[in-house]
């Protein structure tokens, strides 16, 4: 059964119009889907019956269920493991600052990227999200903080998978998300990742949305990356740059670039230096990122007076960045962990 997070507004009224229903209601339901949040025709009370019905038997929420959730000792940090309608798993993590509630959603089962040190590169890909599937992880989130009084505040498209690979369904949701008729989050509220996919970065530009683009770098030199991020083989760094300096022009916003350091591997002067030298004439921002340690790669964290050595050299250099807090370290937050171990604990 197709899941209604699964329609665009137009494809709601189409569905609605050939059952015979007036226009009115298609933008009622829409309202209790992204604005009250309503996770069951019962709740849709200003809809006839016959209408709640008709709905439920020919749609359907599709809902993820939760598989297994884990919070850290502090409390800011919920991950969780969601079930998919066809057994599939993801992963979707809530992360509580001081002024914001963000949700980190995947956007595939798995990911055919391969980066090194990534749990669920290791893990493989199984197949794209729907925009409805991508879409219900956010809501998912919004559901429980509105139970606490609370509302969340920023989305980041950074969990499981690359967004670019399944570019129309990301998109879509992400045009779901900044509905101003519907859940209303701000654009530039909503962050995507991507590993790099050139092509694909330039059609983002164009694309007259203003959300954040973050590329994971993680380093500053094709020999290194292409051992650390394979793709960076098919879209070698000179391409990305050029790629970014596109889209830096056609949307006039700040990209981020994310870099988990390891230590002995990118953490080095040489590598701290390239990358300054990369982000010559782009609005940039670094954002310095201690290794999440995965089980199947060897590489850890520096300690810290290595990420404030290669910090400094940043700052020597005058490019913008910050030191990320590593959040949910205990119940191993970096995406993939939580879905690989509960797959290892199913094998015989």
């Amino acid at each position: 059964m197709k899941s209604l997070y699964d329609l665009d507004f137009p494809a709601l009224q189409a569905l609605l119009a050939g059952w015979g229903v007036p226009t009115y209601r298609a933008r009622q339901v829409w309202e209790w889907l992204y604005v009250h949040l309503a996770d069951s025709f019962d709740q849709m009370t200003n809809l006839p019956l016959p209408l709640r019905e008709k709905l439920a038997s020919g749609i359907g929420f599709a809902l993820p269920s939760v598989a297994a959730s884990q919070t850290s000792a502090d409390g800011q940090t919920q991950k969780d493991l969601l079930r998919l309608s066809d057994g599939e798993t993801v992963e979707a993590v809530l992360m509580r600052y001081d002024q914001r509630r963000t949700a980190c959603i995947s956007t595939q089962v798995g990911c055919a990227i391969g980066c090194a040190f990534c749990a669920t590169g290791q893990a493989g890909f199984r197949r794209n999200l729907s925009a409805g599937e991508i879409v219900a992880q956010t809501l998912h989130f919004a559901r429980h903080l509105k139970q606490e009084n609370d509302r969340l505040t920023n989305v980041v498209l950074m969990g499981m998978g690359e967004p670019l690979l399944n570019y129309d369904a990301s998109l879509e949701a992400v045009r779901r998300m900044v509905d101003p008729q519907g859940f209303r989050l701000g654009q530039r509220h909503i962050t995507l990742s991507t590993v790099g996919i050139a092509p694909a970065i330039r059609r983002l530009a164009d694309e007259e949305i203003q959300i954040t683009l973050a590329v994971s770098l993680h380093a500053a030199t094709d020999e290194l990356r292409d051992t650390l991020v394979p793709i960076n083989r098919r879209y070698p760094l000179s391409e990305l740059f050029a790629a970014c300096h596109h889209y830096g022009e056609r949307t006039g916003r700040r990209i981020s670039f994310e870099w988990a350091l390891i230590d002995g591997i990118n953490d080095t002067p040489q590598q701290a230096q390239a990358l300054a030298a990369r982000l010559v004439g782009l609005h940039a921002h670094v954002n310095l990122i201690p290794l999440n340690p995965t089980p199947a790669y060897a590489g850890q964290p520096p300690n810290a007076d290595g990420v404030a050595a290669f910090a400094a050299q940043l700052e020597r250099h005058h490019v913008s960045y910050t030191v990320r807090v590593r959040r949910g370290i205990e119940i191993q937050a970096g995406c993939g962990q939580l879905r690989q171990r509960k797959a290892e604990k199913g094998r015989p």
